[in-house]
């Protein structure tokens, strides 16, 4: 399965090669389990029509305000949706894992949340910063039962 993710700061990036890495450990345990492919997406980034099922994680960096009545704006992140805007690709998206700091209260993981309700794709998780081991154990479970597909 395919992971794409962008990553301004490096947290999402650190939590996915994590991910990454955890998969290959379990498949090399379980040849049945899958093993995720990690692919950065960045204003340099080449856009590419995306055939198979993949799973989006995406960082909240949003301008100022509250979340609620101002500051719901994405920033930074933007070419990730239009990465997913192009050619469709969005259609092959399995959900969205988001990230953020708690500390924003609403604002945590808004950015996650928008792109599951503008492409009606589900919230599968999320996690606060780089995450921590819980967290990868814990998304790894969600993500190894999608289908691939």
């Amino acid at each position: 399965m395919k992971l794409l993710y962008i990553s301004i700061s490096g947290n999402t990036r650190s939590f996915v090669e994590r991910l990454a890495a955890l998969s290959e450990e379990q498949h090399e345990q379980d040849p049945s389990l899958p093993i995720f492919e990690v692919k950065e997406i960045s204003e340099n980034s080449p856009f590419e029509l995306e055939e198979e099922a993949f799973v989006t994680f995406v960082p909240t960096y949003l301008e100022g305000g509250n979340g609620v009545d101002n500051g719901d704006t994405e920033i930074l992140t933007e070419v990730m949706r239009e990465y997913l805007e192009y050619e469709d690709n969005y259609k092959n998206c399995l959900g969205v894992i988001g990230s953020g700091n708690k500390n924003f209260n609403y604002q945590y993981c808004l950015t996650a949340k928008q792109y599951s309700e503008a492409f009606d794709f589900p919230l599968l998780a999320d996690f606060e910063l780089r995450g921590n081991d819980a967290d990868l154990k814990r998304i790894y479970d969600v993500l190894k039962d999608l289908p691939a597909n």
